[in-house]
């Protein structure tokens, strides 16, 4: 029963961030920002909803590992995703073409997930009422980036002309309520997917840290694969990877944000040490995914690029090891 209840409210969430990142599309569109700018703010944010929600469902479940293994986890898949896109476009070197546009990006990805390990290795206890100081620091760091990024951005010329917009695309209200709507069903969707997380974690031994890191964050992560495939497909490429690590960074900011609903103390304490193990796999991974962006790197083994190999490899094993340790 309890697989039965998570499938089905997986299905839902998926369905349901599927028209968040739509609708997200048609904002985008209609208020004519710059593609790199959307993929990383807008869709960025659109898309990693879902694990907002699941992790702040966690925390009101009192699971506060389900909730950082769902974060830390989501950078990994999202990555990982990298190589997928890139595997599914084997003729046209995608993180090729978005080269140079996304070395910040990819930088700041790697800083924030490195400020993460920081502070879980630093255990600063510091806090504002019941929010840790750490908390605080990563969600001013995120807003850091991306004001950095919007002032990169702000030279360039990637504005999405009228003219550009597709015929037959929805109002900009019609795009706000779309979104709205979505959003409604995700937030009541979450907490039952959380809640049969935790049964499946208790049931089968493994785990919140385990589940929460591979099962729950491969689920909440759909979107991201889904949006990008789609806008790799039509050759929105700043998109397509400006989605993915503008969604790292946007989990970064999540953790911070999940302390605000963690009123038992800094949430980063809470969760186990394991979790390290998780963290520094996003890291070394959004550094894989950064030098895959900016090395110039053609070798192939059979039908695989190098960079694209290297980060299945280190999900995968990365994950092997977090099963032995739970």
């Amino acid at each position: 029963m309890m697989w039965l209840k998570f499938l089905l409210s997986a299905a839902v969430l998926i369905a349901a961030a599927t028209q968040l990142a739509k609708y997200g599309d048609v904002i985008a569109l209609r208020t004519r920002w710059s593609g790199m700018f959307i993929g990383l703010v807008l869709l960025a944010a659109a898309t990693s909803l879902p694990e907002m929600f699941t992790s702040i469902s966690s925390i009101n479940q009192n699971t506060p590992d389900l909730a950082a293994g769902n974060l830390l986890g989501s950078n990994t898949v999202n990555m990982f995703l990298l190589a997928v896109i890139d595997l599914m476009h084997r003729k046209q070197r995608i993180l090729r073409k978005a080269a140079m546009k996304h070395a910040l990006t990819g930088s700041l990805a790697v800083f924030l997930i490195g400020l993460v390990v920081f502070f879980i290795l630093a255990d600063i206890r510091l806090r504002i009422g019941w929010v840790g100081v750490d908390s605080l620091v990563l969600i001013s760091a995120y807003l850091i980036a991306v004001r950095l990024i919007q002032s990169n951005a702000a030279g360039e010329s990637h504005v999405i002309e009228e003219e550009e917009i597709p015929e037959g695309t929805p109002s900009l209200l019609t795009g706000v309520l779309g979104f709205l709507a979505a959003a409604v069903v995700l937030a009541v969707d979450t907490p039952v997917m959380t809640a049969s997380s935790a049964e499946i974690a208790q049931a089968t031994g493994l785990g919140t840290t385990f589940i929460g890191s591979t099962l729950v964050a491969l689920v909440t992560s759909m979107p991201e694969l889904v949006t990008s495939l789609a806008a790799a497909r039509i050759g929105l490429y700043d998109m397509a990877i400006g989605n993915l690590f503008g969604s790292v960074m946007f989990n970064v900011l999540a953790i911070g944000l999940t302390d605000l609903f963690f009123t038992q103390g800094r949430f980063l304490a809470a969760i186990s040490p394991s979790f390290l193990l998780v963290a520094v796999l996003g890291l070394l991974m959004a550094g894989l995914g950064l030098i895959g962006n900016v090395a110039n790197l053609e070798r192939r083994i059979g039908f695989i690029e190098l960079d694209a190999m290297a980060l299945i490899l280190l999900f995968f094993g990365g994950m092997w090891l977090l099963y032995l340790q739970g």
